[in-house]
């Protein structure tokens, strides 16, 4: 890990060869946030007895606690870091400004000491032992050669999360006051051969339990399995950090809204094909064409590939020129993309009249765009999608329906400046569009593989389809391991001829008059323990219209807690 210049202190040297360093000592809330990942200061010395002056440089920890594993935010992170923290004290590969923020932008998902995608992470900096401050060190960089040219890296999760909902999803579920527990364990191995070869695979196993459980399926339950394999080649082409990945792998090169890693149940979303990537120093292009992964057959290794499921499309991030505003330094960034989507069965299923839900197959044409960044003091996210394609029902002879659907996700806020707390304070606002399921058009918005559900509702009650959002949304970190988001959503239906959407392109069936749906005041609140143990929890009350209640809905308490264990 790179040295860290935080302060020079000119002071006269004692005569007897003696120093003080009392002006290294930390404060307590410090001493708490970082326990051991604290290093010992270095210092330049001069001999005994000359009178010049000493600086004192402290090796600064690489990223506060909370930044461990940073998730994926429309607008940053807990704490605002500069890209130099992040490579290669923070275990991230270098993509030089991409880095920046918590590193979604190179493509590969947030990374900080660890990733959401383990094998985005680089530890080849502990080839060097005197890097080595953490037990597990040991298992990061095992080499295999002399030279260390050829290594390999192990990491591990093992995550126990359970639920407290007293009327799920609106009543729909007709159960009360369910309990529901799961387990799941992933460990791998990323195997490097040479600076141009790398193999990475990566197991999974899962179990669910609880009392009055409900929606339990093959995203919850798991025998041991191949989660990801697959082989990347990499080096230097026309000037860029290229790469080719091939096999079963975590794709996260979207917008956290619009396609993720399926955090919110036990077995992540894996991907079944290879994926190109080349980054310049301020342009950076990605494509790649993936089937699905079939995670519903029993038995152990019995995973395979689902050729009815696809994603395919292109995407290129241009970093623009930095800049100030209001006397502040600001960075952003402009994604353009295209990605297409073929998917059947419920994921695809469309609104019928009386709001029954008509199962085909969909292709979805997505062309959109997202701009992000930072402008001084202000954070924000802004982006569209335009939806075309078609659907078509289950069923001999059914016509093809054409699909015409957009979406806009917004958000901005201010982070407060020389906030000890580190205080973000915003505003999120989207729109989903909805259709008229008397018409042959589908003009309900609807991404079908896993969105970051929590983006829209941390209850996980509704999801981005047929939708208007808005609310006001607070951030803050207390002693550098415990943050703290609270948000205050109002939802509204953007068509009422089309039903209120749930997760998973699912649909409710009440008939109801009026557009709003309800609200849902929701807090989060995350401690990073150490560096390997993280708890979660996560508390809402969605409260629904009174024309949504007359009709059957229900008002309902959510409570989730989640433990996590890595390496």
């Amino acid at each position: 890990m790179s040295d860290l210049p935080v302060r020079a202190v000119p002071r006269p040297v004692r005569s007897r060869g003696q120093w003080s360093f009392s002006a290294l000592a930390l404060p307590v809330s410090g001493v708490l946030a970082w326990g051991a990942q604290d290093h010992a200061a270095r210092a330049s010395v001069p001999q005994p007895g000359q009178g010049t002056a000493e600086n004192i440089h402290v090796h600064a920890a690489p990223v506060p606690p909370v930044e461990y594993l940073p998730q994926a935010n429309p607008v940053g992170q807990p704490i605002r870091m500069p890209a130099t923290v992040h490579h290669p004290s923070g275990h991230q590969y270098d993509w030089g400004v991409f880095n920046r923020d918590n590193g979604e932008a190179a493509g590969f998902g947030p990374v900080g000491r660890y990733g959401v995608a383990r094998w985005a992470e680089d530890w080849s900096t502990l080839r060097n032992r005197a890097k080595r401050d953490d037990p597990f060190d040991v298992l990061k960089y095992i080499p295999l050669t002399r030279s260390g040219s050829a290594w390999i890296s192990f990491s591990g999760e093992t995550r126990a999360r359970n639920w407290f909902e007293n009327r799920p999803v609106l009543g729909a579920a007709h159960v009360a006051d369910s309990g529901r527990f799961t387990v799941r364990n992933l460990y791998g191995a990323d195997l490097h051969l040479g600076t141009h070869v790398r193999l990475y695979g990566e197991l999974i196993n899962a179990d669910a339990g609880g009392w009055r459980p409900y929606g339990y399926g093959s995203t919850y339950r798991k025998q041991l399995d191949a989660q990801q394999a697959f082989i990347e080649v990499k080096g230097h082409v026309a000037g860029a950090k290229a790469g080719f990945m091939f096999g079963r792998q975590a794709f996260l090169d979207m917008p956290a809204y619009v396609l993720y890693y399926r955090m919110s149940s036990s077995v992540p979303l894996a991907w079944n094909g290879f994926r190109a990537y080349a980054a310049w120093s301020r342009v950076r292009v990605d494509a790649w064409d993936f089937v699905g992964t079939d995670i519903s057959p029993h038995g152990m290794f019995h995973d395979t590939e689902d050729y009815s499921t696809r994603l395919y499309g292109v995407e290129t991030t241009w970093a623009p020129p930095d800049f100030t505003f209001l006397g502040q330094a600001g960075y952003s960034f402009l994604d353009l993309f295209y990605f297409g989507t073929k998917a059947g069965g419920g994921i695809s299923g469309v609104s019928a009249p009386s709001f029954a839900v008509q199962q085909g197959m969909a292709t979805r044409n997505n062309f959109g765009g997202r701009w992000h960044g930072i402008a001084g003091p202000v954070e924000f996210s802004v982006g569209g999608i335009w939806q075309g394609g078609a659907f078509r029902a289950t069923g001999p002879d059914s016509p093809s329906r054409p699909i015409n659907a957009w979406s806009f996700s917004s958000n901005a806020g201010y982070r407060l400046p020389h906030d000890r707390f580190h205080t973000f304070v915003g505003m999120q606002a989207d729109v989903f569009s909805g259709g008229d399921a008397r018409r042959n058009t589908v003009g309900t918005y609807s991404q079908p593989f896993n969105p970051q559900l929590t983006y829209v509702d941390a209850s996980l009650t509704v999801s981005e389809s047929n939708m208007v959002d808005i609310g006001p949304e607070v951030r803050m970190t207390f002693f550098r391991s415990l943050s703290v988001m609270a948000r205050y959503p109002l939802y509204w239906r953007y068509s009422t001829q089309a039903p209120v959407s749930r997760p998973g392109a699912l649909q409710y069936a009440y008939h109801y008059n009026g557009s709003f749906i309800g609200m849902a005041p929701q807090a989060t609140l995350t401690w990073q323990i150490g560096p390997h143990l993280s708890w979660g929890q996560t508390l809402s009350r969605f409260m629904t219209s009174a024309a949504l209640n007359h009709a059957g809905g229900s008002s309902g308490t959510y409570y989730m807690s989640n433990l996590s264990f890595r390496f």
